[in-house]
């Protein structure tokens, strides 16, 4: 019988594994997009939010993951991350300060890491 294990850390490290596959995946979009259509470079909506549900997800996941955590300094830098993730999203759509999309990459890999190392 295979036994399967819903961890605040499991469901983290799937969070940013697959926002990290988006964010990899977006200049394909629309460079295929771009190929099939003369107008409306912008990614579609549907396609933008899903930045946010990734988003909402990585916060229910940090949440449970930093309360089940006995180091002080994971539960920090958990949500430290999470803030960083949220900014960088957030900016990506808004444009408050020009920054380079690795950031997000970078951002979203380090939760999956964080994530990793809490669980073991």
């Amino acid at each position: 019988m295979v036994k399967r294990h819903f961890s605040a850390d499991n469901i983290g490290m799937v969070s940013s594994s697959l926002c990290l596959i988006h964010c990899l995946v977006t200049p394909f979009v629309f460079i295929a997009q771009a190929c099939t259509k003369s107008c409306c470079a912008g990614s579609p909506l549907w396609w933008r939010a899903i930045d946010f549900l990734f988003l909402a997800i990585s916060f229910v996941a940090v949440y449970f993951a930093a309360k089940s955590s006995s180091k002080s300094w994971v539960k920090a830098t958990f949500y430290i991350l999470l803030g960083v993730l949220s900014f960088l999203i957030i900016n990506h759509h808004i444009r408050i300060v020009k920054l380079p999309v690795s950031l997000l990459h970078i951002s979203a890999f380090s939760l999956f890491a964080l994530h990793l190392y809490n669980k073991g």
